[in-house]
């Protein structure tokens, strides 16, 4: 499974009064070009690795695939092939970061605009509340949660991060049962990028909608994500930081139990609490 990449850089530290010449790790961000049937459809700043999953976990939030029999196969960058059992995957873009999936028919939605997407922001309040209801139903009651088991989804999510510890730059998400074990845990420089991998994943192993599962993301809870975890499912949300009003919002607006300032102590529960046992 293709790793993150942390390249190494030489930087000037000072420290307690003297400069030292030396190397440090940083994230690496670059730009990932999404085709649609060889038509450019969008940008996106990435974190190189797991390009497929990106791709159709983006796609599937922008509710472009509703299906995994909607993608007949992938064209990708030579540099990015990664195997894939369940979709043809032909690693044959001579030009590298580019990933071009092409549809069994016409996409269930294709984007009226253009969603570059930076590894800070996902769809950037692009996509409204109320379109999204039109595209995705309110979540179901679903799961039930111990307190106990959410209190240490944070500690999992760092203790399984490899990357972070040496960059310090990037964000991670990982999916949870309902016992807190940890099923899958995907990096980025972007916190939605990483979720979309997840979501990726999941279509490609044919589990969406994610009715019974846990998303935990490090940082904050913003918008995107939530709208992401919306598409994919997902009934509970938690997140390292805090929430934004529209993550508020949306999240009351869907029926989803979202968390934030999860700590191996504490927690505040913003919505839906009722799905958390007390």
């Amino acid at each position: 499974m293709p790793r993150p990449q942390a390249p190494p850089v030489a930087i000037a530290r000072w420290r307690s009064g003297a400069w030292r010449d030396e190397s440090d790790h940083v994230a690496a961000e670059e730009p990932l070009q999404i085709s649609l049937d060889g038509a450019p459809l969008s940008i996106v700043m990435r974190t190189p690795g797991n390009d497929l999953e990106l791709a159709l976990g983006l796609l599937w939030a922008e509710q472009v695939i509703r299906s995994p029999g909607d993608v007949i196969g992938v064209r990708i960058s030579a540099e990015a092939a990664e195997a894939e059992a369940s979709l043809h995957v032909a690693a044959d873009l001579v030009e590298s970061n580019q990933i071009d999936v092409h549809l069994r028919s016409a996409p269930g939605r294709r984007p009226e605009r253009s969603f570059l997407s930076s590894s800070a922001c996902g769809v950037c309040g692009a996509t409204t509340v109320e379109s999204l209801a039109l595209d995705f139903p309110r979540l179901e009651p679903g799961v039930t949660l111990d307190a106990s088991v959410l209190t240490r989804l944070a500690d999992r999510l760092r203790e399984q991060q490899r990357i972070f510890e040496s960059t310090g730059g990037l964000h991670a998400a990982g999916l949870f049962d309902t016992a807190g074990e940890l099923e899958l845990l995907r990096e980025d420089i972007g916190r939605h990028n990483a979720v979309d991998k997840i979501v990726g994943r999941a279509f490609l192993d044919r589990l969406l909608p994610l009715r019974d599962r846990v998303l935990a993301v490090s940082g904050r809870a913003g918008y995107e994500v939530v709208q992401k975890a919306v598409a994919a499912g997902i009934p509970i949300l938690a997140a390292v930081g805090a929430p934004s009003s529209l993550a508020v919002a949306t999240a009351e607006r869907f029926g989803m139990t979202l968390v934030g300032f999860l700590r191996e102590d504490r927690f505040n529960v913003y919505t839906s609490p009722e799905r958390i046992g007390r």
